[in-house]
């Protein structure tokens, strides 16, 4: 699934970095469907970095909404090698409870990966607001091909965020060491 759109922004790249430098890029400002201050008023705080993220409730979040548990040194080599992430986190419980996470090659390329909402948290829009930001950072860094994988289920979930199956007849291919002839 891809984000189909065409971006007027610049290619650069600017994945790997924190902040872009100002005389590079304009970020644009996006109202999105619920602000950091209401975010904030309901309890949740969203990250940016893995600091923080303890990985044991992140993969229960995984397993929750049927992903298979990874081993925690995995977790940290993906995430170390991730260019931008976005998780929530419910103040009362100190927990993460929504997650989401982008690779690409920093210049053109983005795939949207491990997008996650606790199953106790889903339905109140937590899903839409790290969907919302993970798409307008990697826009704003000018990246203009965004993919994601998702489960067949949920693909109305990412239609109203502007992503459409198989945009321009681009058919996706996944390696399989089942199909592999020996």
């Amino acid at each position: 699934m891809l984000l189909h759109h065409n971006f007027t922004t610049p290619l650069h790249s600017f994945l790997r970095h924190k902040t872009p430098p100002a005389t590079h890029h304009t970020l644009t400002v996006t109202n999105y469907s619920i602000s950091d201050q209401d975010l904030t008023t309901r309890g949740f705080t969203l990250h940016r970095t893995i600091t923080h993220l303890n990985l044991d409730d992140l993969n229960s979040i995984f397993v929750a909404v049927g992903f298979p548990r990874r081993h925690p040194d995995k977790i940290r080599t993906a995430l170390e090698h991730t260019d931008s992430l976005l998780w929530a986190q419910y103040e009362k419980t100190q927990k993460p409870v929504a997650f989401a996470r982008a690779t690409g090659d920093g210049v053109f390329n983005a795939i949207i990966w491990d997008v996650v909402v606790d199953p106790s948290f889903q339905g109140i829009g937590l899903g839409k607001v790290l969907m919302e930001r993970l798409v307008d950072e990697l826009v704003n860094k000018g990246i203009s091909n965004i993919a994601l994988y998702s489960e067949p289920r949920v693909l109305g979930f990412y239609r109203p965020l502007g992503f459409v199956a198989d945009p321009d007849g681009i058919r996706g291919m996944v390696y399989s060491r089942k199909g592999k002839k020996k």
